[in-house]
């Protein structure tokens, strides 16, 4: 009897842990198919392309581009590019989706800087 009851807490024990383990894959697929669905939203609102976002950042940041995003900030659809510099400097360049003007360059190390002696 004993052992009966063994099995059946074993098999309950590997039944609750491949649960907890699949439960965060599964809601983080529901997660990425609403950010693929708010990325095609803004693709549809954007009427610069990646193309012309990427060749208006590399004028303003000369460089190897090494990612490119469609994001909404303050209320304005924009493309991030990321450039590494041949200093090997990141920058980020802000791209108005909808004009094609350069928003603003941020510096990623200096911001990683400013983050860690805000921390101390």
């Amino acid at each position: 009897m004993k052992r009966f009851g063994i099995g059946i807490t074993v098999f309950a024990l590997l039944v609750g842990i491949s649960l907890i383990a699949t439960g965060p894959a599964w809601s983080d697929k529901k997660g990425k198919h609403e950010e693929e669905a708010n990325v095609a939203d803004l693709a549809k609102e954007a009427k610069v392309t990646v193309d012309q976002a990427i060749k208006t950042a590399t004028e303003k940041v000369p460089g190897t581009v090494v990612e490119a995003e469609l994001e909404k900030k303050h209320d304005k659809t924009i493309w991030e590019v990321e450039i590494v510099g041949a200093d090997g400097k990141v920058s980020e360049v802000h791209i108005d989706a909808a004009t094609g003007a350069v928003i603003d360059v941020e510096d990623k190390k200096a911001e990683k800087k400013e983050g860690k002696k805000g921390k101390k």
